[in-house]
């Protein structure tokens, strides 16, 4: 069971990062842009990031059950489709995604899904000596 929350504590660091990464320094700009064109303000007060941790842990939570089922190719795939694929179809569809981002956002995010996917494959299948 230790193995378990550690593992899953660990890849939801590295998700918590990335996203903080990508979000708050790389494309904050395309972010806060778009809804200032929109007449809203970008959120990214402490709640905001409260809700991302919480995303963070469930991603890392979906991605170490898929871990169980499929190999490293197919859960990075699946955990990426479930994570990223339909959260950009929900904000597209609710016009709240500034398009000019997903040039930097899919690969980001497809690295982003290998390396937590990585590191749930490598931390579940280590032998404890």
């Amino acid at each position: 069971m230790k193995r378990t929350i550690f593992t899953i504590l660990a890849a939801t660091i590295w998700i918590s990062l990335s996203e903080f990464i990508r979000n708050e320094f790389i494309l904050k700009s395309y972010w806060t842009e778009h809804y200032d064109k929109m007449g809203l303000v970008f959120p990214s007060g402490s709640v905001n990031g409260a809700v991302w941790g919480v995303w963070s842990l469930c991603y890392a939570i979906t991605i170490f059950i898929m871990n169980k089922r499929f190999g490293l190719a197919e859960t990075t795939f699946l955990s990426w489709i479930t994570g990223f694929v339909l959260m950009w179809l929900v904000t597209g569809n609710l016009s709240v995604l500034p398009y000019g981002i997903l040039p930097f956002a899919i690969p980001l995010s497809l690295l982003e899904s290998f390396l937590a996917s990585l590191i749930i494959h490598k931390m579940r299948n280590k032998v404890v000596t």
